[in-house]
């Protein structure tokens, strides 16, 4: 995964902490969103799907011991990695920390190259969680990849493999616009295909078989396309 694909949701309640690892996960080229509080933290990460959070312990409204516990009961979010980001170093918030179900826990001050190389180290997570996954929760759809099943509202679907594909790969990577020859590549690859409007034909058959309220739901999250 590229590190302009990647989203990063810092939170932090203190402006020039958000400004300063903002500015320098920027630079090195990853997207970074920003909440102040772990309820507003809550709702950023079930709209943006980030793969990395990074977040502070105390924090007004909710705390963050509070928001990550929230945060790992929502499907959509089971794989993203979790690390805080704070200035208590005692060791009970530490294994605190990991109770609540973070995967790290980063004390400060920090220097910013180094927070930045602990970034790094976390997200190269990435590839070994990928390969574990193979279900996918999005738009209240359960997509499993391994035995080509998708459930919606407890109810199984079946779809045509290509369609099954295609789908899987969408949902796969939240608010990603894929290019039509990206897409080829990877549903058809080698295949012989007519044209791109191959896919065109495809998401129309996939509107058909889920509602269109859902659809839009779903192309919300990560259904767009590059011409």
């Amino acid at each position: 995964m590229k590190k302009k694909d990647i989203t990063i949701l810092l939170v932090d309640d203190e402006q020039d902490i958000l400004e300063i690892v903002r500015y320098n996960l920027e630079h090195e080229g990853y997207k970074v969103i920003t909440a102040s509080n772990g309820k507003e933290a809550i709702v950023k990460a079930q709209k943006n799907i980030p793969q990395l959070i990074i977040m502070d312990v105390m924090m007004p409204q909710m705390d963050g011991m509070e928001a990550c516990e929230h945060i790992r009961k929502i499907p959509e979010l089971s794989n993203v990695i979790i690390t805080f980001l704070t200035a208590r170093s005692e060791e009970y918030s530490q294994v605190a920390g990991f109770d609540a179900g973070a995967d790290d826990y980063i004390t400060k001050p920090i220097k910013p190259k180094l927070l930045v190389s602990k970034v790094k180290a976390l997200l190269r997570r990435l590839k070994s969680e990928e390969t574990k996954s193979d279900t996918l929760f999005v738009a209240g759809l359960e997509i499993n990849r391994e035995e080509y099943k998708i459930v919606k509202d407890g109810k199984e679907m079946v779809l045509p493999r290509k369609e099954f594909e295609l789908l899987y790969l969408l949902a796969s990577k939240p608010g990603k616009v894929f290019k039509r020859e990206e897409i080829l590549d990877k549903v058809w690859g080698n295949e012989v295909i007519v044209g791109g409007r191959t896919i065109d034909v495809h998401i129309r058959k996939l509107r058909e078989k889920i509602d269109e309220e859902l659809f839009k739901t779903i192309k919300g999250v990560g259904y767009k396309l590059e011409a």
